[in-house]
């Protein structure tokens, strides 16, 4: 925590959300989110977190979809500050982990700058949560010693990555916010030498009820996902991992859909 030497000002605490379930908040969350006078909350936060905060907190939304922002990043930034500066707790509610394509890095940094005092809690990023709900561990002493996370979206709206590095063998690789590029990611692995019938699958609403699990292959995923209306927000993880969802999935899914000739194939049953 940063310290002040305005007694005046607030303090701002930048919380992680986690993927959606909000029994995967930490304690510390919890705390402070039934603690804050506002919130300052995203898109990906759901109605079952935005419920445990106080009756008296004041909400603000802020959530940014594709090309379409409540307030662009910079207003944010100076918003937090304002609310701070006029005594308030703020609460900088995130899905997921702030400093995991959060932009809570962003964010601090205009706090520090200003000399607002500040908190940050970490939250379940959602590559460990979708996962973890999707019965796909990210590692895995046969198939995968390293994992990597990569956003599907830049900053300028390309998406520029080190394609070479991301089809390297015996590694797991998680793509953020890549619904809208789905079928240029799975072009570019493949055209950068990883194999067509690479186990990939595609977790939508990851961690709730209504969470939806598509398995396929790189070469298939376009199709199997084609007409289902899937919604952001969407994982996307491919690697050899993925063969190993239909013997771990523990929670299932309201509409797993999968093909015959997919190395995930399988008939889901909720527990």
């Amino acid at each position: 925590m940063m310290a002040s030497s305005d007694a005046a000002v607030g303090e701002v605490y930048l919380v992680g959300a986690g993927p959606g379930d909000p029994e995967l908040l930490t304690l510390k969350a919890l705390r402070l989110i039934q603690q804050a006078d506002v919130a300052v909350y995203d898109r990906l936060v759901g109605a079952g977190i935005l419920a445990l905060l106080a009756p008296t907190t004041e909400r603000i939304f802020v959530g940014k979809a594709r090309e379409r922002h409540t307030l662009p990043q910079d207003d944010i930034n100076s918003l937090l500050v304002n609310l701070a500066r006029q005594g308030k707790r703020v609460l900088r509610l995130k899905g997921g982990d702030p400093f995991i394509f959060g932009r809570g890095g962003e964010e601090i940094e205009t706090l520090r700058a200003a000399g607002v005092p500040f908190q940050v809690v970490p939250g379940v990023t959602a590559a460990a949560g979708c996962a973890a709900y999707a019965g796909i561990p990210l590692t895995h002493r046969d198939y995968a010693q390293s994992c990597l996370l990569v956003t599907g979206h830049l900053k300028d709206g390309t998406l520029d990555l080190n394609w070479p590095a991301l089809v390297q063998p015996r590694q797991t690789v998680v793509f953020y916010m890549g619904l809208t590029s789905l079928a240029q990611i799975c072009v570019a692995l493949r055209a950068h030498g990883m194999a067509d019938d690479m186990p990939v699958a595609l977790v939508e609403h990851g961690t709730l009820s209504e969470q939806r699990v598509f398995c396929a292959t790189l070469a298939t995923l376009d199709e199997v996902v084609a007409g289902a209306g899937v919604r952001a927000p969407t994982l996307l993880i491919v690697g050899e991992v993925v063969r190993l969802r239909p013997q771990l999935d523990w929670f299932g899914s309201a509409g797993c859909t999968t093909r015959d000739t997919d190395p995930c194939d399988t008939q889901d049953q909720r527990p």
